[in-house]
């Protein structure tokens, strides 16, 4: 019996050892695609055929509310480190609702690009609106992982498996989400100088 607790114990330690690398290694990841795809757009100005527009409203709808998503997260882990529970839960299914809000205004943002004439595919399309759309749904496919991983912290916490001296899986759920915010902010403004 003792000795299946210190084999617990060790598996414990060792995770809390690698998962954090482990993830940091996945995002470094994703940053290298995103600046492979965002230098693909700055070389692909140089066509003849770019064309330039101004960012539909709703991306900047979406980047307030993904902002606010991490804020609400912040303060999410702060009540949960202080053993504030509820005020913790209530925050982070705030921070749920933002990012699914998040997403929607990047829905709403690609049906305002089609209502002024540019397509991601086919005849009217262009370059310059293939490149934005296709790189802000490539955000979208890893803030829906984010969504997933929020949902699994929001379980997880309904089950009391996160303590003030026990929330690494809180803490690698939160890492990740102010991973793609922050990535976000960085397209929205890469978007906004660089046309």
């Amino acid at each position: 019996m003792v000795r299946e607790q210190r084999i617990e114990e060790e598996l414990v330690i060792a995770k809390k050892k690698t998962a954090k690398p482990m993830l940091w290694i996945s995002m470094i990841s994703m940053v290298m695609f995103f600046a492979g795809l965002t230098s693909a757009y700055v070389i692909s100005m140089e066509r003849d055929d770019w064309v330039t527009f101004n960012l539909p409203e709703s991306f900047y709808i979406s980047t307030f509310l993904i902002i606010a998503s991490s804020i609400t997260l912040f303060f999410s882990q702060k009540f949960l480190k202080n053993d504030k529970r509820q005020l913790s839960l209530v925050m982070i299914v705030v921070t749920l609702l933002l990012g699914i809000g998040f997403i929607w205004q990047q829905y709403v943002g690609f049906n305002q690009l089609k209502s002024v004439g540019l397509f991601f595919t086919g005849p009217e399309s262009t370059v310059s609106t293939s490149f934005i759309i296709g790189i802000t749904f490539m955000h979208i496919l890893h803030l829906l992982a984010g969504v997933l991983v929020l949902l699994v912290v929001i379980y997880n916490h309904f089950k009391y498996k996160y303590k003030s001296d026990n929330m690494l899986g809180f803490e690698l759920g939160a890492i990740f989400w102010h991973f793609v915010d922050i990535l976000w902010i960085y397209l929205f403004f890469f978007f906004y100088f660089i046309r």
